[in-house]
């Protein structure tokens, strides 16, 4: 499910992403600061980060965390409009799921 939800995200298809993110999902504006919740506030923020930056995630590994949640090690490289890169860089996301749906992510250190 996260797989697919990377694939999502980075195909720019908002649809499918949101397909499997609960309705009240939180969802952190990385870009910016702060989290969106929802479907219509993580629409909104990734309409408005893909008109400035070009991000693609790609995750490495994914870890069973004992709190029952997921770190996934990624490869995050972002790029602006022209093309240049901005970041090149390992980042840890870190997934809350409810019911086979993300409930919420937020970006963390990769320390186990």
């Amino acid at each position: 499910m996260l797989r697919a939800a990377y694939s999502a995200f980075n195909a720019r298809d908002i649809d499918a992403a949101l397909a499997i993110m609960t309705p009240d999902v939180a969802w952190p504006k990385a870009f910016k600061g702060g989290f969106v919740h929802g479907h219509q506030e993580v629409r909104a923020y990734w309409t408005e980060q893909w008109s400035e930056i070009n991000p693609h995630v790609e995750p490495t590994s994914f870890f069973a965390e004992k709190t029952g949640r997921v770190l996934v090690d990624v490869h995050q490289v972002v790029r602006d409009p022209a093309g240049n890169n901005l970041a090149n860089e390992r980042v840890g996301h870190r997934f809350t799921i409810e019911h086979d749906l993300i409930q919420s992510m937020e970006v963390c250190s990769l320390s186990l």
